[in-house]
């Protein structure tokens, strides 16, 4: 049986994803069978399993940091706000339905629990140690009643909690203090240790805090994490997104990305974001788009609102005038739909419109359906001729998220052809590419991960700057693999690691 070790945080983003990302890493290196596990995750950033199932980015990034194919057991209830205080939930990486976070607290999230037990005991069969994240702070108590995913778990499997307070929003020692004081005397018994995240400046000038700590609340400090800028590790959620600037070096392209309300797998383009000859950038609301080299419309799980958010802030007429003036734009998922004539809804999947008129970019039109496309993708470029790249590759991977179906007014271009969708064979068009070859829209999330793919849009996007190409093609595996080794060495210097051994035998003895 597995032994087990829990994050809990003092709030929503103090840094639980990432420390249980280090923690799996670290694991991993000293030869351990390593997992992570979130019972519920709340996050528009999903991915797409080998098997067809949609779990949250962060758990992602864990597995791989172990060593391990995602699965949908990692995190078996994801909700993906849709907006209005309501949420798509998922079940073991499959829609059961849209609900209120009311209907979902109150009468459905209890329901879960049995698939969650489920989830734990394969996992405990499997593996030699779980890292389990917990979400948001376990002292709400307004939701503790039906809590599935922090004190809840870390009972249910005798796990030691940490608890992460971070630093750098200020309030860390009281926040601390404070949840403890909030928690039932057996759950505050369940945490062992305190960590302190984000940090920057000197930790001599800290000691004194960390000893008050540990006299008033009996817990000891267990590491303090330096604040890691630039990790290069995917993000989990909108919240990251908000603390998103430009890439913070002076590239020689500008990409500007739509920062949509109802933004989803902005990850797509954290593989762009990494390269040297790039400023990427979010335009968020009241931002003009300005001249870049290239527009993005992104995913978004709500192609009819945020169609309607582009029109009501002029960001369609700015679109038009640029593709107008020569600038290329990619819709991807969402961002794709938006581009054709007509959204229709007529069963109300996404939202209360039965139709939406499009930016008319593309001569398309998209219908929703209530069963939701979700695949792993291998596909084909022959001749791509988006920007006149002229570009042809038999090995593009890629998933695909999206409840609408895409039919075409007039023959056109096909982006890519899909050649597999979930290790089915099949030879099925993706996308298209407008005559001008300057708008192009697909389907396939993680398009920009494929290394040479990217790198041949960046060239044909530097030779009409009057730039020349460049030849080095940047590894984005082995970037993440360098990611997360440099992430699980600061923190196995920051941290008690042999005390967190010694806590999970003595609960693994119990």
């Amino acid at each position: 049986m597995a032994k087990a070790i829990m994050l809990q945080g003092t709030s929503s983003h103090v840094g639980k994803s990432i420390l249980t990302t280090a923690l799996c890493r670290i694991f991993k290196q000293d030869g351990y069978k390593v997992t992570p596990f979130k019972s519920q995750n709340m996050a528009l950033n999903s991915y797409v399993t080998k098997t067809g199932g949609e779990m949250g980015r962060a758990q992602v990034a864990q597995a791989e940091a172990a060593g391990l194919e995602p699965a949908v057991e990692m995190n078996p209830v994801l909700l993906k706000p849709t907006g209005n205080s309501c949420s798509q939930v998922i079940v073991m990486g499959k829609p059961v339905g849209n609900m209120s976070a009311k209907e979902y607290h109150l009468g459905y999230s209890l329901t879960a629990l049995g698939v969650i037990t489920e989830c734990l005991d394969k996992l405990h069969n499997e593996f030699d140690v779980i890292v389990i994240e917990g979400a948001g702070s376990p002292a709400e108590v307004n939701l503790k009643a039906n809590d599935i995913v922090n004190m809840r778990i870390a009972k249910l499997v005798s796990a030691p909690v940490l608890l992460i307070a971070d630093i750098d929003r200020g309030g860390a020692l009281a926040s601390v203090v404070g949840t403890l004081e909030l928690l039932e005397p057996e759950e505050r018994d369940l945490v062992k240790g305190i960590i302190i995240n984000k940090f920057r400046g000197d930790i001599n000038l800290l000691k004194p805090a960390l000893d008050f700590l540990e006299t008033k609340t009996g817990k000891p400090v267990l590491g303090v994490i330096p604040h890691l800028d630039r990790l290069g590790i995917d993000d989990e959620d909108s919240v990251s997104l908000e603390n998103k600037q430009a890439s913070g070096k002076a590239g020689e392209l500008d990409i500007a990305v739509l920062r949509l309300p109802k933004i989803s797998n902005f990850t797509d383009f954290d593989a762009l974001a990494n390269e040297s000859d790039v400023t990427l950038r979010y335009v968020r609301q009241g931002e003009a788009i300005g001249n870049p080299d290239l527009v993005i419309l992104p995913g978004s799980k709500n192609t009819t609102e945020d169609l309607l958010y582009l029109r009501q802030h002029g960001y369609e007429q700015q679109l038009i005038g640029l593709v107008k003036a020569g600038t290329p734009v990619i819709g991807i998922c969402g961002g794709y739909q938006m581009l054709g004539r007509e959204v229709q809804d007529p069963d109300h999947t996404e939202s209360d419109f039965d139709r939406v008129l499009g930016l008319g970019l593309i001569d398309c039109i998209t219908v929703f359906a209530a069963n939701k496309v979700t695949h792993q993708v291998k596909a084909t470029a022959n001749n791509h001729n988006f920007l006149g790249i002229n570009y042809t590759d038999p090995s593009l991977t890629g998933y695909e998220i999206h409840m609408g179906r895409t039919q075409f007014q007039t023959p056109v271009d096909p982006a890519f052809t899909i050649i597999t969708r979930s290790d089915e064979l099949l030879t099925v068009s993706d996308g298209a590419v407008s005559a001008n070859g300057l708008v192009m829209g697909t389907y396939m999330h993680g398009i920009f991960d494929n290394d040479g793919y990217r790198r041949a849009v960046l060239n044909a996007l530097r030779v009409r700057k009057g730039l020349s190409p460049i030849g080095i093609i940047q590894n984005t595996q082995a970037r993440k693999e360098a990611a997360y080794d440099r992430l699980a060495d600061v923190v196995r210097q920051s941290m008690n690691i042999d005390r967190v051994y010694r806590l999970m035998n003595e609960s693994d003895g119990k």
